[in-house]
């Protein structure tokens, strides 16, 4: 039987939807109870979890201290969770994926354009009227008050045309780089890495149903 490996994005052991699903509260009992699953999961059944280092490892410990995570769960962080560097140099991508990789990221660099470009008539247009009224009121303060609105509602709309459900970020790569070449099954929340993943043939484990997996297989082995 093939080993069972997973390799972990940062989202495994912090995201919302992990906590909601264990009816816990705090970033503390979630993280403590996953690794206590995966320590006996490792012991018992040779299931190893695996972490790249130092880029996810780094972020993973530094979101646990902002938390106020005691020191005992860090602890067991470096004692469950094999930190490994992906091999960059070595694993082999199909180049049909940094092809669609580019025409991806070219469709959001230019939807996130004209996302600007509205933003920016739109600002403008709503500054003139008010500029434009004979009411009584601090039209400066009322124009930075638009301009604000505006600029909050940019963000959120550029955040979600060129972030969302791709790679955005070094660690998000590197948890696909090291899956594949350990042939493990990628855990996160992420829809950018979900989606990669599945471009890449890799197994891939919703962060809030893993807790729920490891149950199972320990469940069957002491059964």
């Amino acid at each position: 039987m093939q080993k069972q490996r997973f390799c972990l994005d940062t989202t495994a052991l912090t995201d919302s939807e992990v906590r909601n699903a264990l009816g816990v509260d705090s970033i503390t009992e979630s993280t403590n109870y996953i690794l206590d699953l995966i320590s006996k999961a490792r012991i018992n059944l040779d299931i190893s979890c695996h972490i790249p280092y130092p880029s996810v490892y780094e972020e993973l410990i530094g979101f646990l201290r902002r938390e106020n995570c005691p020191e005992s769960v860090i602890i067991k962080v470096d004692t469950w969770l094999i930190k490994k560097t992906p091999n960059r140099y070595e694993i082999k991508l199909p180049a049909e994926i940094l092809y669609e990789y580019i025409r991806d990221l070219r469709e959001r660099i230019n939807k996130g354009m004209r996302i600007g470009e509205s933003a920016i008539y739109e600002s403008v247009r709503d500054a003139y009227d008010i500029n434009q009224s004979n009411d009584n009121f601090d039209k400066n303060e009322v124009i930075n008050t638009v301009l604000s609105k505006a600029v909050n509602s940019f963000r959120n709309k550029y955040r979600s045309a060129l972030r969302t459900g791709t790679l955005d970020s070094a660690p998000d790569l590197d948890v696909l780089l090291l899956a594949k070449e350990l042939d493990a099954a990628v855990v996160a929340s992420d829809e950018g890495i979900e989606k990669w993943a599945q471009r890449l043939g890799l197994r891939f484990v919703k962060a809030r149903d893993f807790p729920f997996i490891l149950k199972e297989y320990l469940d069957v082995y002491n059964k």
